[in-house]
């Protein structure tokens, strides 16, 4: 069931994250046409830059997707297997149009790691839980921009990237409190039982 809930939760997150009001210039006041994605060509790049020097504002939000799936994965990686991690995040590079596979690859690694670190976590205060967040977050963003230099594929604005991600690593703490209090998704307790029967 709560794989089920995980799964609902990131469709409704896609489903928010596809409208187009984020990572996109805005003016007040005026329609703006442009599809909400990073830079695709340098003219679309060098449109951007002159409704920024205009006045138009970037509105960007957080990665709540992979916020979710890094508290999830630290608390009860049974309710988050691989399997459901690589087809949410397949899932979300198509739709967002991006190299499909490569994000979904680097988050998923990092959901992975985190997996394997929840015991150690689990024992620690939040500090360390976020600081680990922290730097997937990071070695994700970097990861990503380097393989994408490398196979000459247009990559999103760099001042964009660290802004989401600012907001990312800001918004982890409610996103910790939001499944803690609200999901009931806790980190377990060395007597509880994963979904295989076995020990947490």
């Amino acid at each position: 069931m709560m794989r089920a809930v995980f799964l609902l939760l990131a469709l409704i997150l896609l489903f928010f994250h596809l409208l187009p009001i984020e990572t996109q210039p805005v003016a007040l006041f005026q329609v703006d046409l442009l599809p909400p994605l990073a830079s695709i060509d340098p003219a679309e790049a060098r449109l951007r830059d002159l409704l920024n020097q205009s006045g138009a504002r970037y509105l960007i939000a957080p990665d709540f997707l992979i916020a979710f799936a890094f508290a999830w994965s630290v608390r009860r990686p049974d309710y988050v297997p691989a399997v459901l991690l690589c087809a949410i995040f397949l899932l979300t590079d198509l739709l967002l149009q991006r190299p499909p596979g490569l994000w979904a690859l680097l988050a998923l690694i990092a959901c992975e790691n985190l997996k394997l670190r929840g015991r150690t976590l689990r024992d620690s205060s939040f500090g360390p839980e976020w600081v680990a967040v922290t730097i997937w977050l990071f070695a994700i963003l970097l990861l990503n921009r380097i393989v994408l230099s490398l196979v000459l594929v247009p990559r999103p604005d760099l001042k964009l990237s660290l802004i989401e991600l600012a907001l990312t690593v800001l918004i982890y703490p409610v996103v910790v409190l939001i499944t803690h209090v609200f999901m009931g998704v806790r980190k377990a307790t060395p007597g509880d039982f994963d979904s295989i029967g076995g020990r947490a």
